[in-house]
């Protein structure tokens, strides 16, 4: 039997660069030797977006074709739509009531979101973030979370959700365990420690190439090499952090030029453009197509939520027959 992985997306636009490299890559990566289960948390994207129902709509089809573009088999993985799985939605109730609210305004995760949307109050549905997401991993009966260390600590949390309410009502949910992944954070164009939707500072796998250039154009390089003849610091420039993640054979010639005085920060993201350009053509090749056939997106998207409908009825069945809640 494969261990089952639960990853997945909130639909809030475009999926980026950002993206590929911390998780999207890894997906495909892993989807021969895990029974994957990719979720679209739309329920979860209306915490911080529930004025803007519109765009969460649309981005449920952009996360899909994302998903799909990078590689994503439908035949491998099972992907599926949130808030059309009850299971979850009866789950997170039901764990709610073992969660007490101090526990949950002492969050770290939730303090930094609040502090970072700007949020002087919380709603009922922000604050319960942590217990939606111990729902989302659970319902399947997951046993692998592929996440950075940062997000450790949500792991950590639905463990002890799913051990008090096993010790509570003798169930026999997983307690999920976290897959840490090696990659390190993709920072923003403009330097910010991450690239992220919100921020204007990300290339997205949707871009075409004029886009992608004239994005990596004006990315952020050392800002004392006002000149070709003026050595470089590399650790200090996006562009090279960029060479990195999406040019690693070049690497020890942007360096030695740069260090050495002998190559310019244009001709230096020209060389990275090019080499983003060639990982990315593929993905829109197989984006347009799904751009082109959105009932085949839908399709798969439908199949994939019947299947995790099919799995979470039957734990949840299990779980509350325990609870003694059939009469």
């Amino acid at each position: 039997m494969k261990k089952r992985i639960l990853t997945g997306d909130r639909p809030t636009g475009h999926l980026h660069l950002g993206h590929y490299v911390g998780s999207l890559k890894s997906r495909v990566e892993l989807q021969n030797d895990y029974d994957e289960f990719i979720i679209v948390a739309d329920v979860q994207a209306l915490t911080t977006h529930f004025n803007n129902p519109e765009l969460i709509n649309d981005s449920i089809y952009q996360v899909t074709m994302d998903n799909l573009a990078v590689g994503l088999d439908p035949e491998k993985v099972v992907i599926f739509q949130q808030s059309m799985v009850p299971s979850i939605h009866v789950l997170t109730m039901y764990y709610s009531m073992l969660v007490t609210v101090n526990q949950l305004q002492h969050n770290p995760t939730i303090k930094t979101e609040a502090k970072n949307y700007g949020y002087t109050e919380m709603t009922y549905g922000f604050l319960g973030y942590p217990v939606s997401q111990a729902a989302d991993i659970t319902f399947c009966n997951a046993d692998l979370v592929p996440v950075g260390e940062d997000q450790i600590p949500h792991i950590e949390f639905a463990r002890k959700i799913v051990r008090k309410f096993n010790d509570h009502y003798g169930t026999s949910i997983k307690e999920p365990e976290y897959k840490l992944s090696q990659v390190s954070r993709l920072c923003g164009l403009d330097g910010n420690a991450k690239m992220g939707k919100s921020m204007g500072n990300a290339i997205y796998l949707s871009d075409g190439p004029d886009v992608l250039w004239e994005k990596v154009r004006n990315a952020v390089t050392d800002t004392n090499r006002i000149k070709v003849a003026i050595p470089g610091n590399p650790d200090v420039c996006t562009v090279y952090q960029y060479h990195k993640a999406f040019n690693p054979e070049g690497v020890p010639e942007i360096c030695a030029g740069c260090t050495g005085a002998t190559m310019g920060c244009v001709a230096c993201k020209k060389k990275l453009a090019e080499k983003m350009n060639a990982i990315l053509e593929p993905i829109r090749e197989k984006r347009h197509y799904y751009e082109e056939h959105k009932n085949v997106v839908r399709d798969i998207l439908m199949a994939g939520t019947e299947k995790a409908n099919k799995i979470g009825n039957e734990n949840l069945r299990e779980i509350e027959e325990k609870m003694h809640l059939h009469v």
